[in-house]
């Protein structure tokens, strides 16, 4: 498996490279392969992920090493979504080079599963875990774009066009992306939020244990859900959207990560090295 995983590495790599030539030339050809090298590794990444999900008949989260596999493969699998549907280049410069540093983590990680793997066998898990690394992978994205919005905003400001003034897509469709990466993260997490309930009372018989995994997925829940509530309701554009799904990702990260490592609950399993 670490054979596939360094093929995989291998081409985001490529990808990330190509992309960053073009950042700098903007010569489309560039972008191209760029695309088809992320394609390629995005196509190898899955096709390990599923046969290694019916090999072992369950999903394949069982350490922190292939969770953080599970969780590059779906960055690229959003980007490659956006990609398909706005047709925004420049956003390679981020998903490739972020899909590749979680991949090359993983690779470096024990792969020593999690020792009690008929927990990871129920149609729930599968479910909520999809979901959830979905949606966190739609927020990941929202943030580089924001991160690009900020940027561009910047460079029109200063009244002086400069690099990235030419290279960057107008702060409208910017704007735009990112609302559709944090509305889609939402619905996503909101399913992964409803599955993985279910899941636990199949489990633990419970719904809700009070785990600090769940309440710091609901307290990203609700962060998300204030910033559709004030675009929305309110009117939260541009600088005010960007910079929230900015802050909105850092949280995730601390739920993702911070909060396995720091706190004891039922989804540590999930980190063990």
């Amino acid at each position: 498996m670490n054979f596939i995983n360094s093929i995989v590495i291998f081409f985001y790599l490529m990808g990330t490279a190509t992309y960053l030539v073009f950042f700098f030339n903007q010569k489309k050809s560039r972008e191209k392969t760029g695309h088809y090298f992320l394609t390629a590794g995005f196509v190898i990444h899955t096709t390990a992920l599923v046969y290694g999900f019916f090999s072992s008949g369950h999903i394949p989260v069982r350490n922190l090493h292939e969770t953080l596999s599970v969780a590059g493969w779906a960055v690229l699998c959003i980007f490659l979504i956006l990609q398909y549907k706005f047709n925004l280049k420049i956003l390679g410069v981020y998903a490739a080079p972020l899909a590749s540093l979680i991949m090359i983590i993983s690779l470096m990680l024990p792969k020593t599963p999690f020792h009690d793997p008929e927990i990871f066998k129920s149609f729930w898990l599968f479910l909520h875990i999809l979901f959830i690394f979905l949606g966190e992978a739609s927020f990941a994205l929202a943030c580089g774009v924001g991160v690009l919005y900020l940027l561009q905003e910047r460079a029109i400001k200063s009244k002086r066009p400069g690099f990235f003034f030419h290279r960057l897509p107008s702060l409208d469709l910017l704007d735009t992306i990112g609302y559709v990466c944090i509305l889609a993260g939402f619905t996503l997490m909101t399913i992964g939020l409803i599955t993985g309930f279910v899941y636990a009372k199949t489990i633990w018989g419970k719904f809700w244990s009070a785990d600090p995994k769940e309440i710091w997925s609901i307290i990203t829940w609700l962060l998300y859900a204030a910033l559709l509530h004030g675009r929305l309701m309110i009117g939260w554009r541009g600088r005010r959207s960007a910079v929230m799904a900015i802050i909105g990702f850092a949280v995730i990260l601390f739920t993702f990560l911070g909060v396995n490592f720091l706190l004891e609950g039922h989804h540590k399993v999930f980190t063990r090295w």
